[in-house]
């Protein structure tokens, strides 16, 4: 039975993401700290909190936020790909 956000398992594994891409971009270097790893970590952070934020509204509302979270997700993980390219790291 689901009592919280903290019950869903959508929610487990987007707070496992963050949690990871917070790991992941302490290794980046330090000019991409305020842009690259700033994207990549308020797009993470997004996800979770969108899930969080919906859970407690009504059906149409929390697909809206779900919706949302889905959107965050995508774009977390354009920035990963990016991240993986070599253009980026040779400008």
């Amino acid at each position: 039975m689901v009592r919280t956000f903290k019950d869903l398992i959508v929610w487990q594994k987007s707070h496992n993401l963050v949690l990871k891409v917070y790991k992941v971009t302490e290794k980046f270097p330090a000019y991409e700290r305020y842009s690259l790893v700033d994207q990549i970590r308020r797009s993470s952070v997004s996800v979770a909190a969108n899930i969080v934020e919906g859970y407690q509204k009504g059906r149409k509302e929390y697909l809206r936020f779900l919706d949302i979270s889905r959107g965050s997700l995508e774009e977390t993980k354009y920035f990963l790909l990016l991240s993986h390219d070599p253009m980026i790291w040779n400008i």
